[in-house]
């Protein structure tokens, strides 16, 4: 029977058991509407409230200043248009981002184009870290917001927050991080962080899909995206989702709690990453150590990644070629070519994300499967019969 590993955990996580149980009493008694003025009502209200301060007591900020969405695109996109919107009524209609950003971002800063700001986006090193000085060169006296994410989602680069904030604030600008990736990879302390504001979504933490928080620092005002009710502070209107915010709460503390073993996840990806380079005509994305814990991204030239991940599907290993946002397209990632990787390279990239489940033997049966792949694909390509050609003239 072939062995399943799941190597996918950047794309999303499986929901946790622990997770689940926490949510089990929303559905089977805390069921009632949280605005509800009656016992049910204030049951569900509670349980939001709870999950709301422990939240807090993780990432160490004030409770009143997180509050819940559907996803972290969602919560991007309020990030992203409301602090716009605020600030343009301050004179402010500039907006600085990175070439590397997730969709999330990069496409609603597209969509703030069309209503008149102005967008830089600046570029990145060989290794995905964000260019400061061009980035100080971008940051003007008319910018309203940066936003660079804290980790990239493809090749797992950890960008220098405090600096690029720093940057920021020195032009009166607000900052925005995408921390997706990096919550439960990083240990994250808001009353340290000289952020604004910043995403995070509960799926890629063993929660499930449909919950997302937006971090708002105390003091920052931007405009709502959603309206409605008075929920979340009348700043996000919607019924809120008891269960998932219960689930999320739960999700967060328990990654929080693992950060100290983290370094056993280093030790298996280093593992990775010197066994997969050693393959002929491959190549590490992303930064050497300044990366997260679980990300693996690897080029091989001369093949597909799509072709890859087929015979790795087979063989009972999941793994994706970058953003599961943007698998529908067939263009090269943006990220890789942000960092100067050729078109023809970029193709044969491969993203393994492994996690504290994934154990030594796991990542045997990677290392058993994935080069006799490589080597098969490499056997069916023309452009690799030239190579071998010619190293044999």
């Amino acid at each position: 029977m072939t062995k399943f590993v799941y190597a996918d955990n950047a794309a999303t996580t499986p929901v946790s058991r622990e997770v689940i149980d926490a949510m089990s009493v929303c559905f089977e008694s805390a069921w009632g509407n949280p605005s509800s003025q009656h016992g049910k009502g204030y049951e569900a209200k509670a349980l939001i409230d709870d999950a709301r301060a422990r939240i807090a007591r993780a990432f160490r900020c004030n409770a009143n200043e997180l509050y819940f969405t559907a996803s972290g695109t969602e919560a991007d996109n309020w990030a992203i248009k409301g602090a716009a919107m605020r600030m343009k009524k301050k004179g402010r209609t500039h907006i600085v981002t990175s070439k590397i950003e997730h969709h999330a971002v990069l496409h609603t800063c597209e969509a703030l184009e069309k209503q008149g700001f102005t967008v830089t986006y600046v570029g990145v090193d060989e290794y995905g870290i964000v260019d400061l000085d061009e980035l100080r060169d971008a940051v003007t006296e008319n910018t309203a917001l940066v936003a660079i994410m804290f980790a990239n989602n493809e090749i797992g680069t950890i960008e220098p927050i405090e600096q690029i904030a720093e940057i920021a604030h020195a032009k009166g600008a607000l900052f925005f991080t995408d921390a997706v990736q990096a919550v439960g990879a990083v240990d994250i302390d808001l009353s340290q962080l000289k952020v604004d504001m910043l995403s995070l979504s509960g799926h890629k933490l063993h929660a499930p899909k449909g919950i997302g928080m937006l971090y708002i620092r105390k003091g920052v005002v931007i405009d709502n995206l959603i309206d409605g009710g008075g929920q979340e502070k009348r700043k996000r209107g919607g019924t809120e989702n008891v269960p998932y915010i219960v689930g999320l709460a739960k999700a967060i503390e328990i990654a929080q709690s693992r950060i100290p073993e983290l370094d056993e996840v280093r030790r298996k990806r280093d593992r990775l990453i010197s066994e997969l380079t050693k393959i002929p005509y491959s190549k590490l994305n992303g930064h050497p150590t300044c990366r997260l814990p679980g990300n693996v991204n690897v080029g091989f030239e001369f093949i597909e990644g799509e072709s890859i991940l087929m015979w790795l599907d087979m063989a009972g290993v999941c793994a994706s070629t970058g953003s599961a946002c943007s698998s529908a397209s067939l263009d090269p990632s943006h990220v890789l070519l942000a960092t100067g990787v050729p078109h023809e390279k970029a193709h044969g990239s491969i993203r393994l994300s492994i996690t504290h489940e994934t154990t030594d033997e796991d990542i045997d049966y990677i290392l058993e499967v994935l080069p006799p792949i490589v080597e098969r694909l490499r056997n069916m390509s023309p452009l690799w019969e030239e190579i071998v050609n010619k190293n044999r003239q």
